[in-house]
């Protein structure tokens, strides 16, 4: 797969610059206990992030050991069912708490990551959670995810606005998502219904990313051009996209906002290819 220049710059400097935010926000916490979700505290949520970028300091190097050997075998069989479990063994491997210095440790392990990975091919594929392969650029998109999406989380927790910028998370759809159908998703969506004989495609559409269909046939999803015969056009805002696929907004609330729009010649068959192109 090709990887546009442009793409690859911006996701470079919006990774540059989503952990400057991110670093920023959680060292003035007035309580780094205090439960962001009902399992993370604050200073959970920035180690299990900054963990993330150190793990990825390694595995844009081709060649070079994992930062965490104990963690081979997890992500061996990790799948979306169980990436909870993984992040619990992650955490529990990386025991830093101290916010400052965890936001050190993330600015560090970004520039590292940008200094490893200036000059390289973006398409170049990287192994992944459970088998699955991302391009190079789909690594750097899915820690832009994770900065914006647990940014968010501790926004929220703290009462402090937090702007997730669309071009930014359209990032995650176009370097991520569709990097990690193109070249192999292994067995990281395992699990989830029976695979159905009957072909769904759906087309994707938003203002920041090129349109593109996804098919789900017989258990697998590939990446197609759209075609006038799609059973569902979907038209998203990139933020409210990946904040319902992972849980952070429900889709009707998103729905009743605008923000993502259905329509086509079968929109009931929606349901059934989300519980199959889902996220943790």
């Amino acid at each position: 797969m090709e990887i546009e220049p442009g793409k690859w710059e911006a996701v470079r400097a919006a990774v540059r610059t989503a952990g400057d935010r991110f670093a920023g926000l959680f060292p003035a916490a007035p309580d780094p206990a205090a439960k962001v979700t009902a399992d993370w505290s604050v200073a959970d949520m920035a180690a299990h992030v900054t963990a993330i970028a150190w793990q990825y300091t390694s595995m844009v190097k081709p060649g070079q050991e994992r930062r965490m050997p104990a963690l081979d075998g997890p992500i061996a069989r990790t799948t979306v069912e169980s990436v909870s479990d993984f992040n619990e063994i992650t955490l529990a491997e990386y025991t830093e708490r101290d916010v400052t210095v965890l936001a050190e440790r993330l600015r560090a392990h970004i520039d590292e990551i940008l200094l490893a990975t200036t000059g390289s091919d973006p398409a170049t594929p990287v192994p992944w959670l459970g088998g699955a392969r991302l391009p190079l650029a789909g690594v750097l998109a899915h820690l832009l995810n994770e900065l914006l999406i647990h940014g968010r989380d501790i926004a929220v927790a703290l009462g402090r606005p937090w702007e997730i910028p669309p071009r930014d998370a359209a990032l995650f759809f176009e370097l991520f998502l569709l990097g990690v159908i193109r070249l192999g998703m292994g067995t990281l969506l395992d699990g989830g219904d029976r695979p159905r004989e009957r072909r769904i495609a759906v087309e994707f559409r938003s203002r920041y990313t090129t349109p593109v269909t996804l098919v789900l046939h017989r258990g697998e999803v590939s990446v197609e051009q759209p075609r006038r015969d799609n059973d569902i056009r979907l038209f998203f805002d990139p933020p409210t996209f990946n904040l319902v696929m992972f849980h952070r907004v429900g889709k009707p609330r998103a729905a009743l906002a605008g923000k993502i729009v259905v329509w086509g010649r079968r929109p009931w068959l929606l349901p059934a290819f989300l519980r199959k192109l889902r996220m943790p």
